[in-house]
């Protein structure tokens, strides 16, 4: 069965460019870029320029100012503990009620150790209250962290505006951004487009590189301490081996998604826009979550009133289509998403969403497969439902008063 994947934000594949990219780094040059000898420091000076071509991709920063990590998670706690360790007289903390669990279960981590940490709210659309967001700053804050677009919904927060009033507020408060979901898919430039960032994070597996590389961006006199002790590597900032190929590897991937981001963003939006209009026309008592905010242009999370999600995913599952619920760290969890929560969607939709996500190698034969399925999935599922009347394919009218409740 030909697999049709649209869960682009929880993982990609790797581009056959990457992949070629990385395999003389684990059978030719496989050396420790550490050691001293000629082959090794040609790997070193590998990395190096790695490093480099990152640190122009995301405008021009000083290539000094990226730190290879693991992952995104392994970013955003360096990027959160390291503050609080790097600025120790202060303990206030402010993110969202709608970050991924790699910032939101730092922050309660924080809480449990003494820190006060505010959450900030989102309203229907997913969009947050610049308000709320001034109020909450204060003499003691010491970081602020919010994701720059949600991995279910697509919403982009604006991450220019929010870190600009918190550096005028305080030039004292660390700004740290979550970037996971937006470098690649969305032009980054921390030089001119958003110099008051001091930290972002984001990982290799989102944008066609493999899984298992990150990077923290870490701007020149971040006050920020070293998360991962016991070697040299990385300027002291972070220990342990440099993951060499993944290192070259997520290079290639973001020379490949900068080079081609104005072409891929158009195409990849039509496509997304295209089966978010044909299912609303084709599936009665539906809604868009985050419809009336900036969205990535991949990302389509879409809710059936009456079903169930985990119904949905296993049917589209047969078809050999992939999607999801929401944010994959959390796919084991019976709970509604928090997101979806916080965005106050109703109690008859908020356990029937699915995000569909696409990427580059997406085609119109996807989108027309899940077109042709999808409704039929839908249709099946509510015929099990106590609240639809399948003579009249529509609500019953106690499920509408719970909708309106």
């Amino acid at each position: 069965m030909k697999i049709t994947y649209l869960d682009n934000n929880a993982t990609t594949r790797i581009a056959p460019e990457v992949y070629e990219a990385i395999i003389p780094f684990l059978t030719e040059d496989y050396y420790n870029p550490s050691s001293m000898y000629e082959p090794a420091r040609q790997t070193g000076q590998a990395v190096a320029s790695a490093r480099k071509n990152i640190a122009g991709c995301l405008g021009g920063v000083d290539p000094k100012e990226i730190l290879f990590t693991g992952c995104a998670t392994e970013s955003n706690n360096t990027a959160i503990l390291g503050a609080a360790h790097g600025n120790p007289n202060r303990k206030h903390i402010i993110t969202t009620a709608v970050e991924h669990p790699a910032v939101l279960e730092v922050c309660r981590e924080m809480e449990r150790n003494g820190y006060k940490v505010t959450y900030l709210k989102v309203d229907r659309n997913g969009n947050l209250d610049l308000r709320e967001f001034i109020q909450s700053l204060s003499p003691s804050t010491l970081l602020v962290s919010i994701m720059h677009a949600n991995n279910e919904t697509g919403v982009v927060f604006p991450i220019e505006q929010l870190s600009r009033i918190a550096k005028q507020t305080d030039p004292a408060i660390v700004f740290h951004t979550d970037a996971t979901q937006t470098v690649g898919k969305l032009p980054i430039d921390l030089v001119s487009g958003l110099p008051y960032v001091d930290l972002l994070s984001f990982s290799g597996h989102k944008l066609h590189a493999p899984k298992g590389i990150g990077v923290l961006f870490m701007r020149r006199g971040s006050r920020c301490r070293p998360f991962m002790l016991g070697g040299h590597q990385e300027d002291g900032r972070r220990a342990g081996t440099e993951n060499v190929p993944y290192i070259i590897g997520l290079s290639k991937a973001l020379t490949l998604a900068t080079e081609n981001c104005e072409r891929d963003e158009a195409r990849i939006q039509q496509l997304r826009d295209r089966l978010e209009s044909t299912l609303i026309e084709k599936i009665p008592s539906v809604q868009v979550n985050g419809k009336g905010a900036l969205r990535l242009p991949n990302t389509l999370n879409i809710s059936f009133h009456y079903i169930e999600g985990e119904g949905m995913l296993f049917q589209l599952s047969a078809f050999g289509i992939c999607a999801s619920s929401g944010s994959a760290c959390t796919s084991g969890s019976l709970e509604p998403s928090h997101v979806l929560r916080a965005m106050k969607v109703p109690f008859t939709a908020i356990h029937g969403s699915v995000r569909f996500s696409l990427s580059r190698y997406n085609t119109e034969e996807d989108v027309d497969k899940i077109i042709e399925v999808f409704p039929q999935i839908v249709a099946n599922l509510r015929k099990l439902s106590p609240y639809w009347d399948n003579e009249r394919n529509a609500p019953r009218p106690e499920a509408l008063d719970m909708l309106k409740n």
